[in-house]
């Protein structure tokens, strides 16, 4: 989000606009450790194709924040997932024999870096008065609003949280062999009330954002080589 990115870059120090035709990034340091810093906008393509720019530019690890839909029935308004693993819940080629979210040759879930899962809950732990749990990250192009596909999401992806590019993320991330994590504040309950609760809450989502980011790597820094 806009919110969450300009916090991080109110913080970035030594800052340097960078970009490779319609993607722009700001490279610097935050935390003592050397970060590219981009907004990716709405959409699993969106989402690919900066990342795959970023990959390019020498991106070694890749943290995704942003906000996300409760789909599991525990998760409340004000809590954070961190991403066990992710997965397309719009992608359907069952006509031809595949799982539902499969991508023919590709695979059906990716998995989230365990020593960034690790950092990311430590940080968002570090929170006060917030609920962290991990989780599977559902994304597809759609805002998901429906009770229904709520209940399609948690029964056949068993997801914890819906939104519309982690997994993205984390595909390009897996071809390319760049550890990930997905790190979602959820906004709503990703029912009939999404899009009052969704604008009600960007301004705390990105506070915790840039607690969590800022946490995970001070954490890096005291025990990883720099991302």
């Amino acid at each position: 989000m806009t919110e969450e990115v300009a916090r991080l870059r109110a913080g970035l120090a030594d800052a340097a606009a960078a970009r490779c035709g319609p993607f722009a990034w700001e490279s610097g340091s935050l935390e003592g450790v050397p970060v590219l810093l981009a907004e990716c906008g709405v959409g699993k393509v969106n989402a690919a194709a900066l990342t795959q720019a970023l990959l390019a530019a020498g991106a070694a690890r890749v943290v995704f924040t942003g906000v996300a839909g409760a789909v599991a029935d525990s998760l409340r308004i004000g809590d954070v997932v961190v991403s066990s693993d992710a997965v397309q819940h719009d992608v359907d080629v069952t006509g031809l024999g595949y799982e539902p979210g499969e991508v023919p040759g590709v695979g059906k879930v990716w998995g989230a870096d365990p020593a960034l899962r690790s950092a990311a809950l430590a940080a968002a732990r570090a929170l006060a008065g917030v609920r962290v749990v991990e989780g599977r990250v559902a994304s597809g192009d759609a805002f998901v609003s429906d009770p229904a596909r709520v209940l399609q999401l948690r029964q056949t992806f068993g997801a914890a949280c819906a939104e519309m590019e982690g997994a993205a993320v984390a595909q390009v991330c897996a071809r390319w062999g760049v550890p990930f994590v997905i790190v979602r504040s959820i906004s709503d309950t990703a029912d009939h009330s999404a899009g009052v609760d969704f604008r009600a809450f960007t301004r705390v989502a990105a506070e915790r954002a840039e607690s969590v980011v800022r946490g995970l790597l001070r954490r890096l820094a005291a025990g990883d080589p720099p991302c």
